[in-house]
């Protein structure tokens, strides 16, 4: 066995300072990429493959271009990685970026530093005329911001008042292919610093590595579908007045503790999966309940359940403010979908405000806010609404990736509108799946609900 360390993230100043004055032309991720191409149909060993890449950077661009273009294989742009600070991009074109589910982001938490007062005024606002009104009402917003700090409000509370046009930072890692696809879907983006930021992020990386970024033109499929549903579907809706739940669990896979104890059993026998839903069958509870704590019995909080618990999904119609969308949208093993923002759902008050008697103040500052969004238009709107505002999302996951959510947004330190969220989430699911979540909640409950479950506590097992 031999294992070679073919490369890591190095700084980009790092890189600049050891190439300085040396015109190399071999400093780009293109080189591994097009030596791991190579692997499939060259006998030499994959260090010299990388070797030869190096040497000739020029065939190795040639390569790259052809396996992708020509032959489809779009993978092999996976080996090559970027890191990109993204500074001063909105909250609401931030949305845009943290779609992207292959991808690490890391964000200036708003949450624990003090907001500065810093926002994005986009174009389109200068276009209509209204940059003074838009000006105004952020400045407005602001002020209320500090005033709610000096009041002892804390920053994760006090900036649901603030604007999405807030900016944020945050530390994006992400692979050539998924790259391309992020320029790509900017290019055809209705909002001008998306697309803005999709420009930059193209003339960047496209200086380093040209050969594997190279389907990145705004197009028809992303630019007319979402635009061609929603005039398809229109009249055929009615909106309804009922106050909506912030958390409704719509589907769910039928009989599921009875079809995670069949895949469990399928996993460990050498029998169809026909046959492993025949035998769970003919068990009683009690005996499928002890499978499941067979299969949890060593479970650390640090641990994520098996695999088979990914064959069972939920999907929930949610209710969320901004600010609990904002973390939301981080668990990208789900499938997450949404509408526009919408000020007839309502706003999240958080309780502290709400103690503190400004929940009055608290409203105007919401009613100006929609008063400018009702005249922009509604791509646009979204800017000038806050923290507080609310959209509905349509949410799809499996047990596997719900255990990760409760474990991280129901841990008494999480933020508690999404813990609050997160919490309906699970006891719903545990009333239709019980089995299954036999051990769901955050990090801090862990110990207690083990103890429950198997009269003992869990052991811990140090780091290496």
């Amino acid at each position: 066995m031999k294992v070679i360390l073919a490369g890591y993230n190095v700084d980009a100043e790092v890189i600049a300072e050891l190439t300085c004055n040396k015109n190399r032309q071999d400093v780009t991720p293109e080189t591994l990429s097009a030596s791991y191409a190579r692997i499939s149909r060259d006998p030499r060993p994959i260090n010299e493959l990388r070797q030869l890449a190096r040497q000739e950077v020029e065939k190795a661009r040639h390569s790259n271009s052809n396996i992708i273009f020509k032959m489809g294989h779009h993978s092999v742009a996976e080996h090559a990685v970027f890191n990109f600070d993204l500074i001063d991009v909105s909250r609401y074109a931030l949305e845009e970026v943290e779609k992207f589910r292959l991808c690490s982001y890391t964000e200036k938490s708003q949450r624990y530093q003090k907001l500065e007062g810093n926002y994005i005024l986009p174009d389109e606002i200068k276009t209509l005329g209204l940059e003074k009104r838009f000006v105004e009402t952020i400045d407005r917003q602001n002020a209320y911001y500090q005033q709610l700090v000096e009041k002892g409000i804390e920053p994760e509370d006090a900036r649901y008042a603030t604007s999405m046009a807030t900016g944020g930072q945050v530390g994006l890692t992400i692979n050539a292919r998924n790259l391309e696809l992020l320029i790509r879907r900017f290019a055809s983006h209705p909002l001008q610093e998306v697309q803005q930021l999709g420009r930059q992020l193209f003339e960047v990386a496209s200086k380093i590595a040209p050969s594997i970024i190279l389907f990145t033109a705004a197009n028809d499929f992303d630019q007319k579908t979402y635009p061609a549903l929603e005039e398809f579907f229109k009249g055929k809706w009615e909106r309804k007045r009922k106050i909506s739940k912030a958390v409704e669990l719509v589907e769910y896979t039928a009989k599921a503790d009875i079809k995670l104890v069949a895949a469990l059993l399928h996993t460990a026998s050498g029998i169809s999966y026909r046959n492993c839903l025949r035998t769970v069958r003919d068990l009683t509870q009690r005996e499928r309940l002890a499978a499941v704590k067979t299969a949890l019995s060593e479970l650390q909080f640090y641990d994520s359940v098996q695999r088979e618990f990914e064959h069972i999904t939920l999907t929930y119609d949610l209710v969320m403010s901004s600010g609990c969308f904002a973390q939301m949208k981080r668990h990208r093993m789900a499938t997450l979908t949404s509408q526009k923002y919408d000020p007839a759902l309502g706003v999240t008050i958080p309780p502290k405000i709400i103690a503190a008697g400004e929940e009055k103040q608290f409203l105007s500052i919401m009613q100006a806010a929609e008063k400018l969004a009702a005249e922009l238009p509604p791509a646009v709107a979204p800017y000038i609404l806050t923290g507080a505002h609310r959209k509905r999302s349509l949410m799809t996951l499996n047990v596997r990736e719900l255990y990760h959510l409760s474990r991280l947004r129901e841990d008494q330190h999480a933020q508690w509108d999404i813990q609050l969220l997160t919490a309906e989430m699970t006891k719903q699911a545990s009333s239709v799946m019980p089995l299954a979540l036999l051990l769901i909640g955050g990090k801090d409950s862990y110990p207690a609900k083990f103890q429950s479950v198997f009269g003992r506590q869990p052991k811990i097992m140090p780091p290496a």
